[in-house]
């Protein structure tokens, strides 16, 4: 694709990346077939083509968001679909999250839409807040019912929007999980160390996540700490645009887990959640043009590690007691795993290895409409990629649905009633960890 950046605007490192980016897409168009939005609404500008024409304008022209071009990249999971289809290896995550800034920068957004980007970005990131809001969300279901049904819109509003939310949130929350700062010594002979995210919307809703994780990594003689300082990622307000905190944040955690490195030692960062370790994998990126913090983070991103990728090498131990043998699963393919990490394979290899019935599931490049805050801020599509998934799911008759990400779990969980469980969850458990939770009442 040919681009008209001036030699000034390429003096500024963001802009240099997109012209690069740019340059690179020779509008194929494969990318519409894997596109989500451009499947469901069959719209040129809904594709990752159509966004691209519209943010090299944008960019281009130093021009302020448009409601068109806002309409159209808000409408997009970034589900990187279209970066697993492409055959030029276009960046398409580090272009759309430009376009992403450049918005909240520069567009003024209705009040009400506001308002709730900001709340979702105040409470969602810190476990506290969000397990208060979910204890305020079963109150308010109570009234939901009160609240009028809105007018079908191309910009969904403020009501459907807190149906949404309100639809997600359970009818009762786990009690916390283990504290901050704590360690789960090797069981056994010692043969690693290593870190495991804490997350935020996790250790609220299933905390059972990061303990399944606890228990096979220790029992296969791995030492585990949460670190004290850690923070959420920053992939939550970096989808929302909000580069300067989510950069605060990857700052933070990169200081925290470097200081714990350079203490006792750190083997790998392992991530349970696959929307965090996207990001995380990308902070070397993210602060590149950071002098005090572009070295750290690099090897921040080269030691994060989905918890599959780890426990792949550990050379995994089947318990003596197998009773998970016939169990059908089917796989659900998180888009973070498959598309942003490039992780398709391993979690079904392992599954399978011990004692699970895998079935792959139909149009597995499919987002299921979660995508971090998606499904609230897009309900209309959110649902209809969850239903979607969820008969698609169907189609292979599961005793049970293992995911990576807890987003695609709520979401998954919201429309059916097959357990829903974390992948490593099931391997916990056949090997010997406990039997997995089925899915919390709502």
């Amino acid at each position: 694709m040919k681009t008209e950046f001036s030699l000034a605007q390429l003096s500024d490192p963001d802009t240099a990346e997109a012209d690069k980016i740019l340059r690179a897409c020779v509008h194929c168009g494969f990318c519409t077939a894997t596109c989500p939005t451009y499947v469901l609404l069959g719209d040129e500008l809904d594709s990752p083509r159509g966004r691209i024409y519209l943010i090299k304008e944008m960019l281009e022209k130093d021009q302020t968001p448009t409601a068109e071009v806002v309409k159209h990249v808000d409408r997009c999971l970034s589900c990187l679909a279209c970066m697993t289809t492409c055959p030029s290896g276009v960046n398409y995550m580090h272009l759309v999250d430009q376009a992403r800034v450049r918005i909240e920068q520069r567009y003024q957004r209705p009040l009400a839409e506001r308002l709730l980007r900001q709340v979702l970005a105040f409470v969602l990131p810190d476990p506290q807040r969000f397990r208060i809001s979910m204890r305020l969300a079963r109150l308010a279901r109570l009234f939901a019912v009160l609240l009028p049904t809105p007018r079908p819109s191309a910009t969904p509003g403020l009501i459907q929007r807190l149906k949404a939310m309100l639809a997600l949130a359970p009818s009762r929350l786990p009690a916390p999980g283990a504290r901050p700062g704590s360690v789960f010594a090797a069981l056994g002979k010692k043969r690693g160390r290593v870190a495991l995210l804490q997350g935020c919307a996790q250790q609220v809703l299933a905390p059972r996540i990061n303990q399944a994780a606890i228990s096979l990594l220790t029992r296969h003689g791995i030492e585990v700490v949460l670190v004290r300082d850690e923070q959420c990622c920053g992939a939550l307000t970096h989808h929302l645009g909000n580069d300067q905190d989510a950069l605060a944040r990857a700052r933070a955690n990169v200081a925290a887990w470097q200081k714990e490195a350079a203490g006792e030692g750190l083997d790998a960062i392992l991530v349970t959640t696959s929307g965090c370790g996207t990001v995380i994998k990308d902070y070397g990126y993210l602060l590149r043009e950071d002098a005090a913090f572009a070295a750290d983070a690099a090897k921040v991103s080269a030691l994060a590690k989905d918890i599959t990728e780890y426990v792949a090498g550990l050379g995994l131990a089947p318990s003596t007691q197998q009773d998970n043998n016939n169990i059908v699963v089917a796989y659900h393919s998180a888009c973070s795993l498959q598309h942003g990490q490039k992780i398709t394979g391993l979690p079904k290899e392992l599954l399978s290895k011990n004692g699970f019935v895998v079935k792959d599931v139909p149009e597995s490049h499919l987002c299921c409409g979660s995508a971090g805050t998606y499904n609230i801020l897009q309900p209309e599509l959110a649902g209809r990629l969850r239903d979607r998934k969820v008969a698609n799911i169907a189609s292979v008759k599961p005793d049970m649905i293992a995911a990576g990400n807890i987003g695609c779990m709520v979401q998954i969980a919201s429309g059916t009633s097959v357990p829903v469980v974390h992948t490593i969850e099931l391997l916990d458990w056949a090997t010997g960890g406990s039997r997995p939770a089925l899915n919390a009442s709502r």
